[in-house]
Order: C-alpha cells, then structure tokens, then sequence
C-alpha cells in the first residue's frame, strides 16, 4: 500500500479499531501492505502519544481510549446530544428497535448515535462508529436512493471493496437488484430490508434533507430480528420514522454534526 506517513498512520488506527483483541505486527504490515519495519514505527509512535498499546502478554497492538474520550468530546461540543439524542430515544421507545443515525461527508456515510428501543429479549445492536456499506444495509440504499441511479453506481464504485459473502442471503448483490431496491424507496419514500445487511435481522431507513438546501446530509435507521420486525411491521412503523427524519432535519443546524 502506498501513500504518505499520515494516510499509512491513518489506516493502521482504522485497522486497529476493528481489532479489539489486538493485532500481531506481521498481520498488521500485511493488511495494510506496508513493511513490517513501517507498521512498527507507526504502531511505537501511536503508542508514544498515547493513542494505542501493546498488549504486554501477546504483545499485540490495540487501540488505547484515547481516540473515544476525543470522540465523545467532539460529539458533545456538536450539540448532538442534547438537540438530537432525544429524537432519537423517542423512536426507539415507539419502535421497540435499535435506532441508528449516520451521518455523510463526502462518500462516507458513518453512523454516529444510537438508541436501544428494547431492554430484553433479542437485540440487534452492532458497533457504531463505522462505515455503513452502503450496497447491503437500510441506511446506505436510503441514501443511494436519493441520488439518481447513475451517480449510486459512481458512488458504489468509489467505495471500499467487501465481501459480499459476508451479507443476507437478500442482499442485492447485482446492480440491476439494487436499482430495483433503490426504485421502491424512493415511491415508498425509504427503504425496507430484510435478512440482507445480515441473516435474521431486518431494517428501513430514510434520509434527512438539509432543511434550506434540501440536499442529503444524514440517515436514520431502525433495526431488529427478522422474526419481530417483518416487513409488514415496517410498513407500519414507517410513519413513525418519516416523523423523526422531518424532525431531525429542521434540528440539525442546532447542531455543528451535520455539514452544511
């Protein structure tokens, strides 16, 4: 892998961050295609500046919570929490699901906040602060869908690569069953998912337009086991979620989260 010390520095946390036993440095220059000389000054420094650690019993590399004290703080001076937390805790009461909020810079959409809707029984509850795939999962076909089809596929196309193994059995893994999908949003008004992001959990999305500008500038999801949350059960909640996706897009400018 090519690229200047700061992009190298960059994707080993990114690595790392995915990792959260830890990652033996060979494994580590192999994944990002470095030399192993490389990824052992980088990983050294991050350690110096308190931003990851060696693991004193296997000696492998691991993040440090340096990095999630800074993002707790950058998404507290935003003002998410307090404009934008309880729109979402709102939905999650009504739904009984996991509510998830991503954000989009760029060709990114990274989902950012959550709220749990049930207490007990099943709970679909991954980890956030990641990339959202945008192919497979609600929240990334809500966004495509606002987009016309020729400029989903350039977007897909500018995304990293991922297995498409790694999905539900109903993900679209064709661009001809994508476009079918995207087409459905946008009549329905947001997307409806069913064992495709992962076998057994389901999920409908929508977008949230800048309030002025009416560009997209997030995405709000609801997400739980299949066996509850049905399609038909979707299509009820729906309404609910339209609800909160006009709410949050008149808050954003009440919060630095959202560009502009």
């Amino acid at each position: 892998m090519a690229g200047s010390l700061i992009e190298r520095t960059l994707r080993v946390l990114e690595t790392l961050s995915s990792e959260p036993e830890g990652i033996p440095l060979q494994r580590l220059a192999e994944r990002l295609e470095i030399p192993k000389s490389a990824a052992h000054r980088i990983s050294n420094e991050l350690i110096r500046l308190g931003y990851a650690r060696q693991d004193t019993r296997t000696g492998h590399y691991r993040l440090s919570t340096r990095l999630v004290a800074l993002g707790f703080r950058y998404l507290g001076s935003t003002g998410a929490s307090d404009v934008l937390q309880p729109i979402l805790d709102r939905l999650a009461a009504e739904t009984g699901e996991l509510v998830r909020l991503g954000v989009i810079e760029g060709d990114r959409q990274t989902w950012i906040a959550k709220s749990q809707g049930t207490r007990t029984g099943l709970r679909y509850d991954p980890d956030m602060g990641r990339e959202a795939p945008l192919r497979f999962t609600a929240s990334g076909q809500a966004w495509l869908a606002s987009l016309d089809d020729a400029a989903a596929l350039s977007l897909l196309a500018r995304q990293s690569d991922v297995d498409p193994a790694d999905f539900g059995p109903n993900a679209p893994r064709t661009d001809q069953a994508l476009l079918q999908r995207l087409a459905e949003a946008r009549q329905r008004g947001y997307t409806c998912c069913v064992d495709s992001s992962a076998l057994g959990t389901s999920a409908f999305g929508a977008v949230i337009r800048h309030p002025i500008k009416g560009h997209t500038i997030g995405v709000i999801s609801v997400a739980g086991p299949s066996v509850r949350l049905t399609e038909q059960r979707m299509h009820e909640l729906a309404p609910k979620l339209l609800d909160a996706v006009e709410e949050l897009s008149q808050c954003s400018q009440a919060s630095q989260l959202f560009p502009e």
